[in-house]
Formats: structure tokens, sequence, C-alpha cells
């Protein structure tokens, strides 16, 4: 079956990207993270961040449940985790691979930088959810980001 959106896709694709994981930790239920690279800063003051999430996706009722989420941006070793969270039942984070801040939200001990937020705001547009967060605490770290462009993985510049 031919995708009537690959043109689109391809068209988006022709946007370079960070890679993200955000993750969520719903009241009363296991985390869950889902790889994304629609992350964006929207203001310094306040603090506030949005990512997309696909009305499809399988972390898409946790992520509606959840007044939480955090953001961990992607070193350029991070093309594994990129794939293992964009799978559709991925394995979840172990205790050695993450640590967790104010929200409870996991955040990948390996990573360029981290945000973690509380969940001020949700707009449905199209098939996806806008999740705009405010900035509890963030971090960063020297280090090359993983970039995703047209379909393919590649190394950004190291950043100090």
């Amino acid at each position: 079956m031919t995708d009537p959106y690959r043109p689109l896709k391809n068209a988006f694709g022709r946007f370079a990207t960070g890679v993200t994981i955000v993750s969520c930790k719903p009241e009363g239920a296991d985390p869950v993270a889902i790889t994304v690279n629609s992350f964006t800063s929207v203001s310094l003051d306040p603090s506030l961040v949005l990512w997309c999430l696909e009305t499809r996706a399988s972390t898409f009722e946790a992520f509606m449940s959840a007044d939480n989420y955090a953001v961990s941006v992607l070193r350029a070793s991070g093309e594994g985790l990129s794939n293992r969270f964009a799978d559709h039942a991925p394995t979840p984070l172990s205790a050695d691979e993450r640590e967790v801040w104010i929200t409870g939200a996991p955040i990948l001990k390996d990573r360029l930088a981290a945000f973690d937020c509380r969940v001020v705001d949700r707009h449905r547009s199209g098939d996806h959810v806008i999740l705009v967060g405010e900035v509890l605490k963030f971090d960063a770290h020297n280090g090359a980001p993983l970039l995703y462009f047209a379909s393919n993985y590649a190394e950004g510049p190291e950043a100090e």
C-alpha cells in the first residue's frame, strides 16, 4: 500500500531536528516513554516547552492522564534509545538508566540535556495533541546531539 502522506513527510523531513525521549509518570501507573523530535522551547518567562503527541500513539492515554513529563535530549550515541522508544511497546527504562527529579517522570541518566515539566496546557490539533509544560528543573551537559534529517540519524556538532 502506498503512503499518501509520503511526499509531505519527505518535505517535513528536510527540517533537521534533535531527538528526545519524553516520559511521564501517571498517578497510580507505571512510567512510559516515547521518542519525539517535535520538541521546542516556547517561552523564557515563564519557562515553557512543548512537544506533539500523535493521538494513535500507544502512550497517548498515559500522557493524557499525567500532569507531568520529562524531556531527555539524546546524545549522538543515543540512536539505540531512539529506536527503542519509537517502537510500539518498548522495554521500559530500567532503574540504572534513569533518575527522577521533581515530577516523578523518568529522566535518562545519559543525556545531553533534560527538562522536568508540569503540564500547563494541551491543545488538540489535527491528529496530534500539543503538550505545553512549565519547566520546573533542567540541566545541560557538553557533547554532540543526535540529529534526525530525511529519515536518517546524524551527529551534530559538539557543544561546550
